[in-house]
């Protein structure tokens, strides 16, 4: 694939990043794509390496390694080097439903298996993702393709997050009638109101979503299903229900002071700056969101959402950013015992800390640390928080390892808004007791291993619902094999690919 001697002879390259100074005025997309001419030299780099990593999705060591999707990326790299975009395209959309999604929010866990990453810098794979799809958009490849024949079978699909998508998309294709419902008001799911604008652009997500709607997907938004439609109402309409509503329960932080006004969680945060944006033509008016200008600001924990709520508090205009890890600071380098094609656990400074870095001279994580309490102010509202240090020790009974705090290591820091991104705890109990389907111990949807239908006959559950708190490109792939597993159930035999 590509050219065999192309990774000694050509250099990476990848899409620039306007300057942190500049991005924070606006919430636009900040990258500049590489031309045409640029990626086909980068899927030139593509070695042919015997053993592609970077398409296996293995899980090795607790992390995947390469992409869960099985994107045929050699394939497609190999494509676009012989200028045959066309082919790419349709290559790529062999295993991927949402291109346009993850060559904006995915990490590229294929560029960390890249074979050529071993020794030098991978393939710039990503990038020549987002080209191909973008060139697809713009050379009408992306059209619609409503399926010439219907089966006369109907499925619900809860919830319009990656997962629910990608299912309603494989089962529309397969000519069933798909109907998906959303309790916010307008589709997308985390998409839309969880991944902040300058990461994805809210219009890229419309653009899919009329696609399907093209195709014969049916969308209707403002439902709340599990109480304003009832699972028994659902089950008679429908011959199958797919449950993909998330893991969208926050964890929060107990600790007193909880009740202060001016703390917040992530997600709602985030949500409120989205919604304000599209409300005001791309502009923030005051009162419309939950704002962080002029603020001292912390946010409590790190990963993606940390990182999208420093980002977003940088936008705002915040006058200090403090992110709380509780975690040592991971290594800059892969650790012996971390090799590759691991996923490397190493330090990542993404977008919205570079941002603080630039405009305060320094990074805003402080790591083994976390909040003992809240202080408010006469009127109710956070003012201070008390914080202590942390170290790991070792239970002595269970042998594992636990952050515990260090006696007199508690000091006060100014704060007037506190985002609580501690991460998520599972699915809302309001819909899986409505549908009377059983979780685990972590209130996820429980099925048998492997396996996506629920303790209730006729319903499933994909996505961060079935499996926790996790990636897009994760939540695609379940939408693909739950719709594999639903068309089965109907027909009896299934022609739909997972990979």
């Amino acid at each position: 694939m590509g050219k065999p001697t192309g990774f000694m002879e050509y250099a990476r390259q990848d899409k620039i990043a306007e300057a942190p100074e500049e991005r924070i005025k606006h919430f636009n997309e900040f990258h500049t794509p590489l031309t045409k001419e640029e990626q086909e030299i980068q899927g030139a780099r593509c070695m042919a390496c015997g053993v592609p990593f970077c398409q296996s999705g293995k899980i090795l060591n607790g992390m995947a390694s390469g992409c869960p999707l099985h994107n045929l990326v050699p394939e497609w790299n190999d494509l676009i080097y012989n200028g045959n975009w066309e082919e790419a395209y349709y290559r790529l959309v062999k295993t991927n439903n949402f291109p346009e999604f993850t060559s904006r929010v995915c990490p590229a866990l294929c560029e960390n298996a890249c074979t050529c990453g071993l020794h030098e810098d991978p393939v710039s794979s990503k990038a020549n993702e987002y080209g191909i799809i973008e060139n697809a958009y713009a050379e009408g490849y992306a059209k619609a393709r409503p399926p010439k024949v219907r089966t006369g079978k109907k499925v619900a699909v809860v919830g319009s997050g990656p997962s629910g998508l990608a299912a309603a998309d494989q089962l529309n294709k397969r000519g069933h009638t798909v109907v998906v419902f959303e309790r916010e008001d307008k589709p997308g799911g985390l998409l839309r109101y969880g991944i902040p604008n300058m990461k994805l652009e809210k219009q890229i997500v419309d653009r899919k979503i009329a696609i399907m709607e093209e195709e014969g997907v049916e969308f209707r938004t403002g439902v709340n299903v599990g109480k304003d439609l009832k699972a028994k109402d659902l089950l008679k309409e429908f011959d199958r229900v797919i449950l993909a509503c998330g893991a969208s329960n926050p964890r929060d932080i107990k600790v007193p002071g909880r009740d202060a006004g001016g703390i917040y969680f992530a997600v709602d945060f985030l949500k409120s700056t989205t919604k304000a944006l599209w409300a005001n033509d791309m502009k923030l008016k005051d009162g419309t969101y939950i704002s962080a200008k002029g603020k001292n600001v912390m946010v409590i924990g790190g990963g993606d959402t940390g990182n999208d709520c420093v980002g977003t508090s940088m936008r705002h205009g915040a006058k200090s950013v403090l992110q709380l890890e509780m975690m040592p600071k991971a290594p800059d380098k892969r650790a012996e015992n971390n090799p590759w094609p691991e996923w490397p656990r190493i330090c990542k400074t993404d977008y919205g800390q570079q941002e603080a870095i630039a405009i305060f001279g320094k990074d805003p994580r402080v790591y083994t640390t976390t909040v003992k309490e809240f202080i408010k102010d006469k009127k109710g509202n956070v003012c201070k928080a008390v914080l202590v240090k942390l170290e790991g020790k070792k239970d002595e009974k269970t042998g594992r390892m636990s952050m515990v705090e260090i006696q007199g290591s508690e000091y006060t820091v100014e704060v007037e808004l506190v985002l609580i991104a501690a991460g998520f705890l599972g699915s809302q109990d309001y819909v899986t007791k409505d549908f009377k389907v059983d979780v685990n111990a972590r209130t996820n949807v429980a099925t048998a291993p492997g396996e996506y239908e629920t303790s209730v006959k006729n319903v499933f559950a994909a996505g961060d619902m079935h499996r926790g708190q996790s990636l897009v490109v994760w939540a695609i792939r379940e939408g693909r094999e739950v719709a594999q597993k639903v068309d089965l159930s109907l027909m009896g035999y299934t022609n739909l690919s997972v990979q």
